[in-house]
């Protein structure tokens, strides 16, 4: 998979994800894909300081990501 399925990919999965995270007042931005196995992301609005942000990244995101895209190792949440 080049780099750019790989981030249409990611995308798709954020995509799916958004209506979720809208629903409580946030957001979720591609930051960067790095060495095609690590996902930077930015959880923004309600979400940037909800205490369960860490779950909703690990259960919901990368889940969600992996799903789209097999070879992503991990997804990290950059801090505004």
């Amino acid at each position: 998979m080049s780099t750019e399925e790989l981030r249409k990919n990611i995308e798709k999965a954020l995509d799916e994800i958004r209506p979720f995270l809208q629903n409580d007042g946030g957001n979720i931005n591609l930051i960067a894909i790095e060495n095609d196995e690590v996902v930077k992301v930015q959880l923004i609005g309600a979400c940037s300081s909800c205490s369960v942000n860490q779950m909703t990244l690990k259960s919901g995101v990368e889940m969600t990501i992996k799903k789209y895209a097999p070879q992503i190792q991990s997804v990290i949440n950059i801090e505004a």
